[in-house]
């Protein structure tokens, strides 16, 4: 898979690192840290010291409970930190949002991969007349950018959750590919946190291996998520422990790709993980 300039392996036990930098005053755990151009350029100097393989930035916090902000607001927070990046380090650039207006300028201004936590599902006041239909798979079929689509519902009913929540995924991924995006460019999250209690959550976790046979990359985003706070009895700042165990158990269950906050402590507990798997 490329995204950017940066190939991608799939075919080992190898798990790449999507380090998250929130320029947002609100996200639940890191809000309000990186609102200016000297800290988003610490920040992303830190998690490529520490081995991040891409930059994931965030706009408008998806927390439980968040305020919606304006395509316009969305803009101006995350421009400056694409800005940065792209001046100063040879990394791909994800950008978390579900707004095609937004991602549009993003897009231009270098964004390499879009993460949508909608997967292509948010439709509603798009205002470039060129998407109103097909939204955002239409742009990334239009921009030929990576393209990243999670698990979202806004009315959910499950009988099987986790196969529920693979079964919708595809067929997500079989609406891009007739839409004409090429299948090297798409990746799948199944929505940790997002339309699931904390059972589903326990349960599409367990079950990650499901997706084995499909032949497109699982990216897992669970950092610090709140089905860790539940589990282990803990506020948001001490739920390291939680994340890096998950992501260590995603890297038995074949997943590709994981979204952390902590880049460094998840990429040493990686390199243990696939240095055993390898012998």
């Amino acid at each position: 898979m490329k995204i950017g300039n940066k190939n991608f392996e799939l075919g080992n036990n190898h798990v790449y690192v999507m380090g998250i930098l929130n320029v947002t005053p609100d996200s639940f755990s890191d809000g309000g840290k990186h609102n200016n151009r000297d800290t988003m350029l610490k920040a992303a100097e830190e998690m490529v010291k520490d081995g991040v393989d891409i930059i994931d930035i965030g706009g408008e916090s998806t927390r439980p409970g968040y305020t919606m902000i304006s395509n316009e607001e969305e803009i101006e927070r995350v421009m400056p930190a694409i800005e940065i990046i792209k001046s100063n380090f040879d990394i791909p650039i994800s950008l978390d949002t579900y707004k095609v207006d937004v991602a549009i300028p993003a897009i231009s201004a270098g964004v390499d991969l879009i993460n949508d936590i909608w997967g292509g599902k948010y439709l509603k006041g798009i205002e470039n007349e060129k998407y109103k239909e097909d939204g955002m798979i239409g742009l990334v079929r239009d921009t030929n950018v990576a393209y990243c689509i999670m698990h979202n519902d806004e009315n959910p009913m499950y009988t099987d959750v986790a196969l529920d929540v693979k079964n919708d995924l595809l067929k997500t991924v079989e609406k891009c590919l007739a839409c004409g995006i090429d299948k090297d460019k798409l990746m799948i999250d199944p929505g940790i946190g997002f339309a699931k209690t904390f059972e589903d959550n326990l349960k599409v976790l367990n079950r990650l291996d499901i997706y084995n046979d499909v032949d497109i990359p699982l990216l897992l985003g669970a950092s610090r998520k709140s089905v860790i706070a539940k589990t282990l009895n803990t506020d948001v700042n001490n739920r390291e422990e939680g994340t890096i165990a998950i992501s260590v158990m995603a890297a038995e269950k074949k997943v590709k790709f994981v979204r952390v906050h902590n880049v460094l402590g998840n990429r040493r507990a990686l390199d243990m993980v696939e240095k055993i798997m390898e012998s």
